[in-house]
C-alpha cells in the first residue's frame, strides 16, 4: 500500500507519569529532525513526584507537531492522540480533531482504570468513542510481555518497556528508522544489557506488529523540510541558554561562573553547565537561592561573567541581591524561567507573569535591561545578547524563558563562530593616573577593575556612590545625580539594537499583534491564517522589553488597532499603554498551557468585530 503524504503532523503522547511518555515523546522527535523534518514540541507533566497512578492528576503528556512546512507551534489540535489508559483518554479526547486518530492501550481500560478516571465501570469506553473517532486498539501491555516471555525481566521491568512498543508502532506508521533509538537505548543502558536488549527488542515488536495489521492500517509520509543551508541539531530551550553562555565565555574571554539552585523549570541549565567544563565554564550548587546570586556577583567581581538562574519565586529571593548588583555595576546575568504562581504556584506550567517583576521588582531605582527569548532556538542567541549587555554595559540583565521554551524543542542550526557578535569588556586601561572607578564614558559605563591589578584599588558596597570616586555618599544631590545616570546608562542600551521588522506583514496596516516571548510561534501563525482571510494583520516580537526599543512608538502609531496577546493577566499591555498612550487590547490565557494559533485567530476576529459595530 502507497504511503499517504502529509505536510505536517501533530501527536500528543499520554499516558501514567510512569509510562515513560517523555522519553517517547523526546525520541520521536530526536529520529524526525535526524530524518530533517522541521518540528516543535511541548512536554507537559504533571507536578507532583508520582502523581497517584491511573489518575487524570497523574497524566503526562508530549505534544510533537513535525513536517515538511515550517513549524512555528506544538500544534493546535491533535491528529494523533496516543492513550496509555483511561485517564489519558480523558484528559485529552478534546484535544484530538475529528479527523484524527486514537491509537490506546486497551489494557489501561479496564475496570480498576475506568474507575481511577472517574469513568463507568460498566461502560465499553473504547467502544462508545468509536462512533466518533478512530481508534487503533492495541494490548499494549500484553504484547509488551510476551515480546519479553524469554527474558529472566520481571513483570514490572516488563511492562516499563511498553513505551518502546508504541514508539515502534509509530516508527512504523509513518515511515522512520529504529536505528536511531535503537543506539540510544543500548548507550542508556549500557550498564544494564538485559534492560537495554528487552528496550530494543520491544520498540522491534512494535514496528514489526504495524508490519502485520499493515492491510488494515494506512501509512503516511511526512518529507523533510526545505530549511536553510547547514547543520542542524534538535535543541530545548534550557540547552540553548546554556549553549549561548558557552558561546559568550568564548566571545568575551572570560570565565563563565554559573551559581544556581536547584529549581523547575530552569535546573536542567545547571545540569547542561555542568557538562561543559572543558569550555571554561564553573558550575556551583548553592544551600539556596540567595547564596546562587550572591555568589555568581562574587564571580563578576573577580571579573568573570556571573550567572544565575531560577524561576519566579526564586527571583523573589534573589531581588535584594539583585539591587546589589545595581549598584556595584558589575556584569551579571538572571535567567527567569517563569512558570505559573503565585507562590510556588504551578510549577511545570508555563506562564509570562514575571514581566513587571523582572522590570520593576526591587527596591528604590533599580532599573536594568529586561530581555526574552521567543523560542527554543532562539534562547541561544538571547543568551549570547544578554550576555553582551551585562558585559559591555556592566550591568545585571533580565533573560525572561519559560516553561514552554525551556522544555520545548525544534532544530537549530548551529552557527559558525564568525556569525557571533564579538563581546568586548570595558576592562581598565592606564597607567600612573588617579583610578576613580564610577567615572563614565560616552555610554554612562564605568571600566571593570580586577582585584589584585595594582593601582586599581577600589571601594564597593551597597551603599550609594559618590560621583566618579564610588565613596559612600549621604548628600541628597549626589544621590538623585546618581539615580538618574543609573537610569541614564539603562536608556543608552536601546543604541545599541536593530531596527525593528516585522514577523508578518508590512510596517502599517489595519490591526499589529504585538508579542514578547513563547507567544512567538502561535502568533506567527495566526497573524499568516488571519492574512490568508483578507485582514490587514501585522506581526511584531519584542525581544527587549527594558528598555523598549526606540521606532516602537512610531511602528504603534501605524496602525489603527494594537493588539497584545500574553500569558499573564496583562502585563507588556500596561508597559504600553503608559509609555506610548496606545489604547492597545489586551488577549490572556492563564492556565497554564500556551496559545494555540485558532484561538487567537478567533479572539482577534471577535475584537475587530466589535470595534466595526
Amino acid at each position: 500500500m502507497n504511503a499517504q503524504e502529509l505536510s505536517k503532523v501533530t501527536i500528543l503522547f499520554s499516558g501514567d507519569s510512569g509510562d515513560g511518555i517523555q522519553l517517547t515523546g523526546s525520541e520521536f522527535s530526536h529520529t524526525a529532525a535526524l530524518y530533517g523534518n522541521d518540528l516543535s514540541t511541548f512536554p507537559d507533566f504533571p507536578a507532583e513526584i508520582r502523581a497517584p497512578q491511573g489518575t487524570v492528576a497523574g497524566v503526562s503528556g508530549f505534544k510533537l507537531n513535525f513536517g515538511s512546512d515550517a513549524i512555528h507551534t506544538p500544534g493546535g489540535r491533535v491528529d494523533v492522540l496516543v492513550v496509555m489508559n483511561a485517564a489519558a483518554l480523558k484528559k485529552n479526547l478534546r484535544e484530538l480533531k475529528e479527523t484524527g486518530f486514537i491509537v490506546a492501550n486497551t489494557s489501561g481500560f479496564d475496570k480498576r482504570n475506568l474507575k481511577l478516571a472517574g469513568y463507568d465501570e460498566s461502560v465499553d469506553l473504547l467502544a462508545e468513542i468509536k462512533s466518533k473517532y478512530r481508534v487503533i486498539e492495541i494490548d499494549i501491555t500484553k504484547l509488551t510481555r510476551e515480546a519479553l516471555k524469554e527474558t529472566s525481566l520481571g513483570t514490572k521491568d516488563k511492562d516499563r518497556s511498553k513505551n518502546m512498543f508504541v514508539l515502534g508502532f509509530l516508527y512504523w506508521l509513518y515511515g522512520r528508522s529504529l536505528e536511531r533509538t535503537s543506539a540510544f537505548l543500548e548507550t542508556k543502558f549500557a550498564k544494564k544489557p538485559e534492560i537495554a536488549e528487552a528496550n530494543v527488542s520491544v520498540l522491534k515488536a512494535g514496528y514489526h506488529y504495524g508490519e502485520t495489521v499493515e492491510a488494515s492500517l494506512p501509512r503516511y509520509e511526512v518529507k523533510p523540510a526545505k530549511l536553510p543551508k547547514g547543520t542542524y541539531r534538535n535543541i530545548s530551550g534550557n540547552q540553548g541558554l546554556a549553549m549561548g553562555l558557552i558561546a559568550a565565555g568564548r566571545q568575551s574571554g572570560l570565565e563563565v561562573f554559573y551559581g544556581s539552585y536547584p529549581i523547575t523549570p530552569a535546573s536542567d541549565i545547571l545540569h547542561e553547565l555542568a557538562k561543559q567544563k572543558n569550555f571554561n565554564i564553573k558550575t556551583f550548587q548553592a544551600e539556596d537561592e540567595i547564596a546562587a546570586v550572591t555568589s555568581a556577583i562574587g564571580a563578576s567581581f573577580g571579573g568573570s561573567l556571573g550567572v544565575t538562574a531560577s524561576s519566579g519565586p526564586g527571583i523573589a529571593l534573589k531581588t535584594e541581591a539583585i539591587g546589589l548588583a545595581v549598584i556595584l555595576e558589575l556584569p551579571l546575568v538572571i535567567v527567569n524561567v517563569q512558570r505559573g504562581g503565585p507562590s510556588t504556584g504551578l510549577p511545570t506550567k508555563t506562564e509570562q507573569a514575571d514581566l513587571l517583576q523582572a522590570i520593576y521588582g526591587r527596591n528604590g531605582e533599580a532599573p536594568l535591561p529586561v530581555i526574552a527569548a521567543k523560542s527554543p532556538s532562539d534562547a541561544f542567541d538571547a543568551a549570547l545578547e544578554a550576555s553582551k549587555i551585562a558585559v559591555e554595559h556592566m550591568t545585571p540583565v533580565i533573560l525572561l524563558s519559560d516553561g514552554y521554551i525551556a522544555n520545548g524543542s525544534e532544530p537549530w542550526r548551529f552557527p559558525m563562530s564568525s556569525e557571533l557578535a564579538s563581546i568586548t569588556p570595558p576592562m581598565v586601561s592606564g597607567e600612573g593616573e588617579e583610578y576613580l572607578p564610577y567615572k563614565r564614558d560616552e555610554k554612562g559605563v564605568r571600566e571593570w577593575a580586577i582585584p589584585g591589578q595594582a593601582g586599581f584599588e577600589h571601594r564597593v558596597g551597597g551603599l550609594e556612590k559618590e560621583k566618579d570616586t564610588g565613596n559612600v555618599s549621604y548628600s541628597p544631590e549626589n544621590h538623585e545625580y546618581m539615580v538618574k545616570v543609573r537610569a541614564e546608562r539603562i536608556e543608552q542600551v536601546a543604541d545599541g539594537y536593530a531596527p525593528l521588522s516585522m514577523e508578518e506583514g508590512e510596517m502599517s496596516g489595519d490591526v499589529l499583534l504585538l508579542g514578547w516571548g513563547s507567544t512567538f510561534g502561535a502568533l506567527k501563525v495566526a497573524a499568516q491564517e488571519l492574512r490568508l482571510r483578507g485582514e490587514k494583520v501585522s506581526h511584531l516580537h519584542l525581544r527587549n522589553l527594558n528598555p523598549l526599543p526606540k521606532d516602537l512608538g512610531e511602528i504603534l502609531s501605524n496602525f489603527g488597532t494594537v493588539i497584545i496577546p500574553e500569558l499573564n493577566n496583562g502585563q507588556l499591555v500596561k508597559l504600553i499603554r503608559d509609555k506610548y498612550l496606545v489604547d492597545a487590547q489586551s488577549i490572556t490565557k492563564i492556565q497554564g498551557q500556551p496559545f494555540k494559533s485558532e484561538e487567537l485567530v478567533n479572539q482577534v476576529e471577535s475584537i475587530l468585530q466589535k470595534s466595526t459595530n
